[in-house]
């Protein structure tokens, strides 16, 4: 019986070892772990590093749901190995109450293993908590909670009625409270990166400016056609009233017309899209999106506003009342949906990582609800 317990406890080590998502299979290849080293030149300083180690956690994410569902027990759980190597630790799951699953997490770093490791403070640049949050997951049970999600987005282009949303910003909230927001990172993927997206600006509205990182961040919703629909539409109108005759009383018409219509079709696309919202300082808030060109769920936003690249400096600082954002493509030809969207790439080994130069409309787009003045009364 003691023989047999062996085989199988070496059975499981060598699974554990074969498995894909592993840590030492998939995961990044020449990678250190901190060492006493970071107190002099931190890794945490690169943002290739950093990137990839932000990479890391989520996939941790989406592995605690699989451990979850595949009743790993902790010795044998695939998880952890994702962010033992970098120093921290598994601080609180974020829970679905719909079915139990586990959409994000927070980790934060681990001092008494930092102390093994001869790392007596934490580097420079190194979050003191992160907040992941995975994507779509395709497999049950969690996969209807997050295609309803996923169709949430696509009809309204707003994550704020899941009770993810609810439950990530009060997590967010709370972390940001213990250790202060510029010692906070948040992150997602895909689904994630929506909710991070729309979670990280809801505190920036309220001066809170919390570090986010977006990995393939959706681009594509009904909502969107019908905002593109409305300024064509409005497009026409300004052309359509510039042919008419320029009579004193088409004159009167056409004001009072260009009133009433502007007038309602602001109304309306503001309570549609809800961009009623008060303005906050520029250039406080600076996420970062990482996105593939052959990805077509975040390709558009790489889409210019029609005023060609800009090469000369970042999109970092706003310009005339525009917001920013630090936009990062990868472009490797086409390639495989999965591939393409997947977590993957951005800890490979030397991505053709290109910082986008030009302005974003659809960052505008997103973003431009906390540039605005506030609202007179």
């Amino acid at each position: 019986m003691a023989v047999r317990g062996e085989e199988e406890t070496a059975n499981q080590v060598v699974e554990e070892e074969a498995h894909p998502y592993s840590f030492h299979v998939s995961g990044p290849r020449n990678l250190t772990s901190p060492n006493w080293r970071d107190l002099i030149n931190s890794s945490w300083k690169d943002g290739n590093y950093k990137r990839t180690v932000i990479a890391c956690f989520i996939q941790a994410v989406y592995l605690l749901e699989l451990d979850r569902q595949e009743n790993r027990p902790e010795d044998n759980a695939l998880a952890p190995k994702w962010w033992i190597p970098f120093n921290y630790k598994l601080s609180h799951t974020l829970i679905d109450e719909r079915d139990g699953s586990i959409f994000g997490a927070i980790l934060e770093w681990d001092r008494s293993a930092a102390l093994a490791d001869l790392v007596l403070m934490r580097p420079s640049g190194a979050p003191r908590a992160v907040l992941a949050l995975r994507g779509t997951l395709l497999k049950g049970p969690t996969i209807r909670r997050d295609i309803e999600d996923d169709l949430r987005f696509l009809a309204w282009e707003s994550l704020k009625g899941s009770v993810r949303f609810k439950v990530a910003l009060e997590a967010l909230k709370s972390v940001s409270d213990r250790y202060g927001s510029s010692n906070v990172c948040i992150a997602g993927h895909s689904l994630g990166a929506g909710f991070a997206l729309q979670v990280g600006k809801a505190l920036a509205k309220e001066r809170i400016y919390v570090e986010t990182h977006l990995f393939n961040p959706p681009s594509i919703s009904l909502a969107m056609s019908m905002r593109n629909i409305g300024e064509k539409a409005e497009l026409v109108w300004k052309r359509l009233k510039s042919v008419l005759p320029s009579g004193s009383e088409t004159q009167v018409s056409s004001k009072e017309g260009e009133k009433t219509v502007g007038v309602g079709f602001k109304s309306w696309m503001h309570q549609l899209y809800g961009l009623k919202n008060h303005g906050v300082g520029l250039g406080k808030w600076v996420p970062h999106l990482y996105v593939n060109n052959s990805d077509y769920i975040c390709c558009s936003y790489t889409d210019p506003d029609g005023m060609g690249n800009k090469t000369d400096k970042e999109n970092v600082i706003p310009t005339n009342g525009q917001p920013a954002a630090k936009l990062f493509v990868l472009s490797k030809g086409n390639q495989k949906f999965f591939e393409a969207h997947g977590l993957e790439q951005w800890w490979s080994e030397n991505p053709e990582l290109q910082l986008a130069l030009h302005n974003s409309k659809l960052i505008r787009r997103q973003l431009k609800s906390l540039y605005r003045s506030p609202a007179s009364q």
